[in-house]
């Protein structure tokens, strides 16, 4: 187990799948609180009930983070009842697949504004804090998408743009005891994957060498990893968790 026992952590698109099994990692390992965060309020609201039924360790908020506005508001609301944000895992995305010469405009800044500029607008409000305690965690959640998948254009483009933004924002953040890592899943069983047209899964499944796809908690052993003081010495790392390398 992780010391997290003085740790005040936040979790993005927490109300499910792969959001919600980190924060309960993180409440399985003592975490001091755990912030959730999504877009759709109510039923974040109730998966934090069920992760911490006596209320003592996490709180939840309805929270868009594509909205600057909103996102600054929410973290106000954090600061003020907590005091402090020692862990940002940005997690929350969205999926609007297309062949390009078929996607529009929307659907591909829909995926670029919530995917890549999510990610910007929560790390911009704990960023300057996190310097000032010269202490954080910043986990960005990216994918092997980054380096190209068909009828992705928009989804790939965020996310590369996740990885260098990574990679950046870790240079400039060392000298004050920050790090900021990405993390590349390859398929992870969750809603977003079995969206996916029951061809294209059956065969993205054939064709994976463990013939299987990961699960929420295997990706969040990662993140709480990353997290924790074990993790300090891994910075501006891009961190495939695949089961097999980048499978695409």
């Amino acid at each position: 187990m992780y010391d997290f026992s003085s740790r005040v952590a936040v979790v993005t698109g927490a109300a499910q799948g792969i959001g919600r099994a980190i924060a309960e990692g993180f409440i399985r390992n003592d975490v001091k609180t755990v912030v959730l965060l999504d877009y759709n309020g109510d039923l974040v609201k109730a998966t934090a009930a069920e992760l911490d039924p006596e209320g003592k360790r996490a709180l939840a908020f309805k929270c868009d983070v594509s909205d600057k506005e909103n996102v600054r508001g929410v973290f106000a609301e954090i600061y003020e009842k907590l005091g402090r944000v020692d862990i940002l895992v940005n997690n929350a995305g969205i999926n609007r697949d297309a062949m390009f010469h078929k996607m529009t405009a929307d659907q591909f800044r829909s995926v670029v504004e919530v995917n890549f500029f999510g990610t910007v607008n929560c790390a911009s409000e704990v960023i300057l804090k996190m310097r000032e305690q010269e202490f954080g965690r910043i986990i960005n959640i990216s994918s092997v998408s980054a380096h190209g998948s068909v009828g992705q254009t928009n989804y790939s483009a965020s996310k590369a743009a996740v990885n260098g933004f990574t990679r950046s924002l870790a240079l400039e953040s060392a000298r004050k005891n920050i790090t900021v890592n990405a993390i590349e899943p390859g398929f992870i069983e969750t809603d977003m994957l079995r969206s996916m047209p029951e061809e294209i899964y059956n065969a993205k499944l054939k064709a994976h060498p463990a013939q299987k796809f990961g699960s929420p908690d295997q990706l969040a052993n990662a993140v709480l990893f990353l997290a924790s003081d074990e993790g300090a010495w891994v910075n501006g790392n891009i961190m495939i968790v695949s089961g097999a390398g980048r499978v695409v």
